[in-house]
């Protein structure tokens, strides 16, 4: 069973909630929850070395293994506890956890069932199970301390730059964001689409 990995980040696909972590030259695919997708995205680029704390899975109804990937112990401790919740799988939750686990686990210490619901896939149901399994359970992970946010305005016009780049221009998406993610390595002070326009075409010229 893989418990930890530390290797290098290499994009594989289009898709939002997973990397390629490449470790003595294999590639593993690895689902990243929300919350951690987006601190990733803002301190790393490809080819950077991370280190992951990994939640493995693999059953009979689902053979092909999953991997979910942290850059804290305690957030996959709480991810496991997570998805002992009757039907929250782990793809499931990965999906879910769109804010930090310390949010999340104060939403269940307060039963605020509300604030659960807005989590990705979590109705009233759910959000119900969720506080009536795990309450009293999260209290350590609630006292978390907080961790700064990444910055939503960099996240924001990346997305807006390779959106146009695709569905406006005709790139593919695998081609734009290798395009925005050389051109953040060239400048890392970009701050808007217009200068990250700007210095994506500078890469372009011969």
């Amino acid at each position: 069973m893989i418990s930890y990995l530390k290797g290098t980040i290499q994009k594989s696909s289009a898709h939002d909630d997973r990397i390629t972590l490449v470790v003595n030259g294999i590639g593993y695919e690895v689902l990243i929850p929300a919350f951690a997708m987006k601190r990733i995205r803002h301190e790393h680029t490809d080819g950077s070395t991370i280190e992951l704390y990994v939640s493995y899975h693999q059953t009979e109804r689902q053979p092909k293994p999953v991997l979910v990937g942290f850059q804290s112990p305690l957030d996959r401790e709480f991810f496991e506890l997570f998805i002992s919740v009757e039907d929250i799988g782990p793809t499931a939750a990965v999906k879910a956890l769109t804010k930090p686990i310390r949010e999340i686990a104060r939403s269940i210490e307060d039963k605020d069932s509300k604030a659960l619901r807005q989590l990705k896939g979590i109705g009233e149901r759910k959000a119900e199970k969720i506080i009536a399994t795990l309450k009293g359970k999260v209290a350590k992970y609630a006292l978390m301390p907080q961790v700064e946010s990444a910055p939503e305005i960099v996240e924001d016009f990346r997305k807006e730059v390779e959106d146009v780049l695709v569905n406006q221009l005709g790139h593919k998406h695998m081609e734009a964001r290798r395009m925005i993610d050389d051109a953040m390595k060239r400048n890392p002070a970009i701050s808007s689409s217009e200068q990250l326009f700007e210095e994506v075409y500078r890469g372009q010229k011969p």
